[in-house]
């Protein structure tokens, strides 16, 4: 089994995520420090609630995170772990992202909306694919997933498929080996574990 390591800052329940992770062929660890994810081939940041909730995975796990990254181990973020690849949010301007994805996240307004925007938006709700690689192989345009979120990515050069809620996001991204997913995999049935058996089979 693909050693995973799933990061835990106390930002969400973590069960559901490994439960479906090992359902795909992963031996999830949650590390309790820094220094023992350097076992780990593929590493996944979940996490819900505020941006400022990120601001627990401190510099010392940043640089173990980045130094697997760069000896080529994958790493994934879920809903609230996506957003923090970017540059940081709005929702907490002072706390900066891990910076690996260009862009700052900021608040769903739905100003191209003619109806009023239900925030957070929550449910079910469909991936437009933009371009193919590799965590998104077989899943068909169009597939259907779980959102729970009121802060979204921008659409750049990154996005695998984006989502509509009045207005268009970065739903599904990936540059290279790092990759996140807006949606809560775990929650989203056969679409879901598949973009997660897809990260395991990059590790």
């Amino acid at each position: 089994m693909i050693p995973i390591a799933l990061i835990d800052y106390r930002a969400g329940n973590l069960t559901s995520v490994k439960k479906a992770l090992a359902a795909v062929g992963a031996e999830v660890f949650v590390p309790g420090s820094p220094g023992e994810i350097a076992r780990a081939r593929g590493v996944v940041v979940p996490g819900v609630g505020h941006f400022g909730a990120t601001t627990a995975i401190d510099r010392d796990w940043i640089d173990a995170i980045q130094a697997l990254v760069a000896n080529g181990c994958p790493l994934l973020g879920i809903c609230l772990g996506m957003q923090w690849l970017y540059e940081g949010s709005e929702e907490a301007p002072s706390c900066p992202g891990l910076g690996v994805l260009s862009g700052r996240c900021y608040r769903l307004s739905g100003s191209s909306s003619t109806e009023r925007l239900k925030v957070p938006h929550v449910g079910w709700n469909a991936l437009d694919l933009r371009r193919d690689d590799t965590i998104a192989d077989g899943v068909p345009d169009r597939s259907q997933v779980y959102f729970t979120h009121s802060f979204v990515a921008p659409i750049t050069s990154d996005t695998v498929a984006e989502t509509s809620h009045g207005e268009a996001f970065a739903s599904v991204v990936q540059r290279g080996r790092i990759a996140g997913v807006q949606f809560h995999p775990e929650k989203s049935g056969d679409v879901g574990l598949r973009i997660l058996r897809n990260f395991v089979r990059s590790a």
